[in-house]
């Protein structure tokens, strides 16, 4: 069906034949596929980063009301945009977003680059972000691999092999891509990976790539994103009163304030900290 090199044309035709099959009877409708804003597109690539669709869809619509351009997001204070990504999570996501916004509109003017080479310029989007975006927001056929799509691969070429690297899978995402509909072939992948997920108990376990996530309760994440709430909701706290409200050892609390403000999410002004 396939040979060292990618698929075949008849292997191809057939795959994409079953991976459509399963889209045109239970494909999802999903608020970001109902646009071809480059802008709200990113937002949702962004959002969906290492983030469960449930919990997206129910923070997407509001944050595009809030923050409906590049401009816009650009413009807002950092509290503001990081106010309404809580509840999403891994918070430098919202962070590189507005960055991200300020560097489109100081460099092309408020419109997003629709080349894949621009876009990976861009801070806080990588490798796959720009060609999902670019897929999505601009038809742009390219090869890229997440976690849906990965599960869609093994389970159909590599159903007895452990340890499958994405160099492995890599030349049969690319033999078998839609170059003249990019943007509906990866969301019909994206549905029949997550519809074999729940019916084969996840087969990228198998994949050289899969790590379990670290338990959030009780990590530094936790901590940190602790912290951020706090200084949100009380600006200007101090470090004694964040120490003793939050009921952490004052040393990790230290440690994180000064790598988050090192990064760029809090400022320390006359021993009182708020959101930079």
């Amino acid at each position: 069906m396939y040979t060292s090199g990618g698929l075949t044309p008849e292997a191809a035709t057939l795959f994409r034949q079953i991976v459509y099959g399963h889209y045109r009877r239970h494909g999802r409708t999903l608020p970001w596929r109902e646009t071809s804003d480059p802008y709200a597109i990113l937002v949702s690539e962004i959002m969906l980063q290492q983030t469960q669709v449930d919990r997206v869809t129910g923070k997407y619509m509001s944050f595009l009301s809030a923050f409906p351009d590049f401009r816009a997001l650009a413009a807002a204070p950092l509290d503001a945009v990081l106010a309404a990504w809580q509840g999403l999570g891994y918070n430098r996501r919202a962070l590189n977003l507005k960055r991200c916004s300020e560097a489109v509109v100081t460099e092309y003017g408020g419109t997003l680059p629709s080349t894949i080479a621009e876009l990976e310029k861009l801070p806080g989007i990588g490798h796959y972000t720009a060609r999902a975006v670019a897929a999505f927001a601009f038809s742009v056929p390219s090869a890229f691999i997440e976690t849906n799509i990965r599960t869609v691969f093994i389970h159909h070429f590599f159903n007895d092999s452990e340890k499958v690297h994405d160099r492995e899978i890599a030349p049969l995402v690319e033999g078998a891509l839609d170059y003249g509909n990019p943007r509906e072939w990866y969301y019909a992948l994206m549905d029949y990976g997550a519809h074999l997920k729940r019916l084969h108990g996840n087969p990228s376990r198998r994949s050289a790539h899969h790590a379990t996530q670290s338990p959030f309760k009780g990590s530094n994440r936790e901590l940190r994103s602790l912290i951020l709430k706090a200084i949100l909701d009380r600006p200007g706290i101090t470090l004694e009163e964040i120490t003793s409200f939050l009921n952490k050892p004052q040393d990790a609390v230290l440690s994180n304030l000064k790598q988050m403000e090192a990064e760029g999410f809090i400022a320390k002004r006359k021993g009182r900290l708020f959101i930079a």
